[in-house]
């Protein structure tokens, strides 16, 4: 049965309305009674009753131990995890209610205006994402989300973003084993093929690469990205970006296709690699008004545009050196 309106969970969260609702649970925003004024994100868990209950057990006692993990995570653009506890059949998590519109929303409107969201804004939000990811990456053992993509990064008032939903994550342990919280797939659009197996396909830090260029291509293009298990048939198949918005700078978009090679030995190896990428030594935070980094050479290259006036200066050099040696 699910929450409504006034109910209250161990006597300390009233729920005050629905938010949204995955494959695995629901979550709400609550008011804390204990402390004034502050609003929380509780996540309810579904377990499956027909479970057996040692298998029941066995995984609300996973729940609790890497539940635990998160909560100890301290991240300004994470939201801070204050309680985990179990009712029923049902796992509740407690963490920060981030206000704000998620990136989607933001990118919806954008393209109701006909308008495509700034390059560099969204670079600036890369850049945030980017310090995220990189955080989680490097605990021991490392933090995967599985499941990154416009709806879960919100924008806070004051220009934070903020990873919201902690659905997916798997804690890596040694030796490649994965130990799941909960059960999940990511969401398809922004899923590389090997995390297409669940649990049994070899998922690393390269699969949240993945995501993050697949989230960036969306957000640049207004258009979603082709589903990789259809471009393993097409290989082909994906537009590049300058296709949809041909105001892209090349190098955007030379590295959030990197990011999105369907092979994970052809992406990025760390998220931090592929911030390097796309910014450069270009940190949007802490220099917002500083020019956006120049292209390299190679980006000059393959830019349509570029290449053309390329060509068109070595023409005209050429014919200066032609009519200059010609006068003498």
């Amino acid at each position: 049965m699910s929450l409504k309106g006034g109910d209250t969970l161990r006597e300390r969260y009233k729920i005050l309305r629905f938010i949204s609702q995955g494959g695995m649970g629901s979550i709400y925003q609550a008011e804390d009674l204990r402390l004034e004024g502050r609003l929380c994100a509780v996540k309810e868990v579904r377990l499956d009753p027909s479970l057996p209950p040692e298998t029941l057990k066995q995984t609300r006692d996973q729940f609790q131990r890497e539940a635990n993990i998160l909560a100890r995570l301290d991240h300004p653009n994470l939201p801070k995890v204050s309680d985990i506890f179990s009712e029923a059949e049902r796992d509740y998590l407690v963490m920060d209610f981030v206000p704000g519109k998620d990136l989607r929303t933001l990118m919806a409107e954008a393209r109701q205006r006909g308008e495509f969201l700034a390059e560099r804004e969204v670079l600036a939000w890369a850049g945030q994402l980017a310090d995220a990811l990189g955080y989680l990456h490097s605990q021991e053992p490392p933090i995967l989300h599985r499941d990154i993509k416009p709806s879960n990064l919100k924008l806070t008032p004051n220009g934070v973003v903020k990873l919201v939903d902690f659905g997916l994550v798997k804690i890596l342990a040694p030796g490649d084993a994965t130990i799941t919280i909960v059960q999940g797939r990511g969401t398809a659009l922004y899923t590389p093929l090997e995390q297409y197996g669940g649990d049994t396909g070899h998922t690393d830090v390269r699969s949240d690469v993945y995501a993050f260029g697949a989230t960036l291509y969306h957000l640049l293009t207004n258009e979603p990205p082709m589903e990789a298990r259809e471009r393993f048939l097409n290989p082909e198949g994906l537009a590049a970006l300058q296709q949809y918005n041909p105001e892209l700078s090349p190098r955007t978009q030379r590295a959030v296709l990197w990011a999105m090679s369907l092979h994970p030995d052809d992406r990025p190896g760390s998220i931090l690699e592929l911030k390097e990428a796309l910014l450069g030594d270009w940190n949007p935070n802490t220099q917002p008004r500083r020019a956006m980094p120049p292209p390299k050479l190679i980006d000059i290259i393959n830019s349509r545009v570029e290449r053309n006036l390329l060509w068109l200066s070595m023409g005209l050099l050429l014919f200066s050196l032609i009519a200059s040696l010609g006068g003498r």
